[in-house]
């Protein structure tokens, strides 16, 4: 009976192990948010590719690429041509994570046709105040880690005054009052 239950035991143990190790590698696997663009979308803790409806084209957050057709070749370039009058700041990103989507581009340009034209619609690393995105290069926040657990106060009073250029400061590097993050609503102080 003892021997029984010692390896009933074992067995259970070893099948919460493995999940628990299945799970890590999971996680690891799939979060990416440091090599999205600055101009991505927030929200997707893992992207492969943008779909960018108003360039019908694509971009490759691993390679950091943008793929667009030329003369009915797929082409893979740091830019986008001119003629594309793309602003990847304003226009709509659609995350896709299905390999090479750009090998069925009727099937993204049908499911998300609608939109094309629609500017500052989505919310950009670049503008997020959540933590998580200040590993992103090119934040405003990157390289300055968790502010909240850092300047001293647990946020009450005294904070950074990132006023988020809204309020008064030195645009988020003084020593504004208010409540650390505040969004415009404290008053900075001005260095100079």
């Amino acid at each position: 009976m003892k021997k029984l239950l010692l390896v009933i035991c074992l067995l259970i143990s070893g099948f919460f192990y493995g999940s628990l190790v299945n799970a890590q590698v999971k996680l690891n696997v799939n979060v990416n948010i440091g090599s999205q663009p600055v101009w991505g979308p927030v929200g997707y803790d893992y992207a492969q590719y943008y779909y960018l409806p108003d360039a019908d084209a694509y971009y490759s957050i691993p390679n950091h690429q943008y793929i667009y057709q030329n003369g009915g070749r797929w082409v893979f370039a740091s830019a986008l041509p001119g003629r594309y009058n793309y602003d990847p700041y304003r226009s709509y990103k659609v995350v896709v994570n299905d390999p090479k989507p750009y090998l069925h581009p009727d099937i993204y340009r049908n499911k998300y046709g609608r939109y094309k034209g629609q500017y500052d619609q989505q919310q950009i690393i670049r503008d997020s105040r959540d933590e998580k995105y200040y590993a992103v290069k090119g934040h405003p926040m990157n390289g300055r880690g968790n502010q909240r657990k850092y300047n001293g106060d647990n946020n009450q009073g005294h904070g950074n005054g990132n006023d988020n250029s809204q309020g008064h400061g030195n645009n988020g590097h003084g020593n504004g009052h208010g409540n650390g993050n505040d969004n415009g609503q404290g008053h900075g102080h001005n260095k100079d």
